[in-house]
């Protein structure tokens, strides 16, 4: 999938708000706010359920790596999630 469908199922799924669970968070996270270097994806499968992460890093800006996007496309599709929140903008690592 290329880089642009990826990022447009996303951004549309994310647009839809809460529909219920099973959710997921995508958060990006780099050393500044130009460029992120790292993407933290969260999965809560009901109210109450301990939420699971899921990590990914990448040399360049992780928000244009097509590998990653695709497989976050992926997640979405296979865990069946109802709800997905993007994040904005990217948090400073600690």
């Amino acid at each position: 999938m290329n880089l642009e469908k990826s990022k447009k199922r996303i951004a549309k799924k994310a647009k839809m708000g809460f529909q219920g669970y099973p959710e997921i968070s995508i958060a990006y996270l780099g050393c500044d706010n130009e460029s992120a270097n790292e993407v933290i994806l969260t999965f809560v499968a009901d109210e109450g359920v301990q939420a699971m992460e899921e990590s990914f890093k990448s040399e360049s800006d992780a928000r244009e790596d097509e590998a990653i996007q695709s497989a976050i496309v992926k997640m979405i599709e296979r865990s069946e999630a109802k709800t997905v929140i993007l994040v904005e903008g990217v948090k400073l690592n600690s």
